[in-house]
């Protein structure tokens, strides 16, 4: 039985491995924005906003410790209406900067004294194959960029944390069906989750600080 922390875990992606995770008897701490989002009654649920450093000392300040086994940095938005390179929300890029690469560098940071409690602790960020070097399209630009830079930011915390034993994944959790990714998307939550745990249960330091699909195949930077 493993403790497991999930942001952005009210609805979605981050809904549907709160589930999972705690139907495999495992104890799961769902955190999000608002508990009156909490819809459905799975683990504990504690308030957290990413952009908040206060909100993020009070979240830590709960958990003070106990060994946290797998943190998932799930929570993120898509972005500004416009976020095409030439013709870009700049406030909207900001704040997608400011949720999708701090955000989860604030949440892990404030964690670490949990998660090197655990025997062997786990750090998992939700990115997206958009974010890839290796992809040339355009269009979604903020939302691109932000996975780009929050990769980039946990392939170095995975080098920082490797000698302690601590793990790192960067997960691509495929085109899903979700508010997010739309009805038309290739996949369902429940593949998209489970998908991921397997990704999850495999991770080691000797996997450490690599970008994965749901499917257990590895992906270009």
């Amino acid at each position: 039985m493993a403790t497991i922390v999930i942001t952005g875990a009210n609805r979605g992606i981050g809904l549907e491995l709160a589930r999972q995770y705690a139907a495999a008897g495992n104890i799961v701490i769902r955190a999000m924005r608002g508990t009156d989002k909490a819809e459905e009654p799975i683990g504990e649920t504690l308030a957290l906003h990413v952009t908040d450093p206060a909100g993020i000392e009070t979240f830590a300040a709960a958990l003070e410790g106990r060994a946290i086994d797998l943190l998932i940095n799930n929570a993120g938005i898509s972005g500004p209406a416009r976020q095409s390179a030439t013709d870009m929300d700049f406030d909207g890029f900001a704040q997608v900067l400011d949720v999708n690469v701090l955000g989860p560098l604030r949440v892990t940071q404030a964690l670490l004294p949990n998660l090197r409690k655990a025997p062997a602790g786990k750090i998992a960020v939700v990115s997206s194959l958009m974010g890839s070097m290796a992809s040339p399209q355009s269009g979604h630009v903020a939302y691109r960029a932000s996975k780009t830079a929050v990769n980039k930011v946990f392939q170095c915390l995975a080098a920082d944390l490797s000698a302690e034993g601590i793990a790192v994944a960067c997960l691509h959790p495929g085109w899903v069906r979700t508010d997010m990714g739309g009805a038309g998307a290739d996949i369902d939550v429940a593949t998209s989750a489970g998908g991921l745990r397997a990704v999850l249960d495999a991770l080691d330091v000797a996997r450490t600080g690599r970008f994965w699909n749901y499917d257990g195949s590895e992906l270009a930077w």
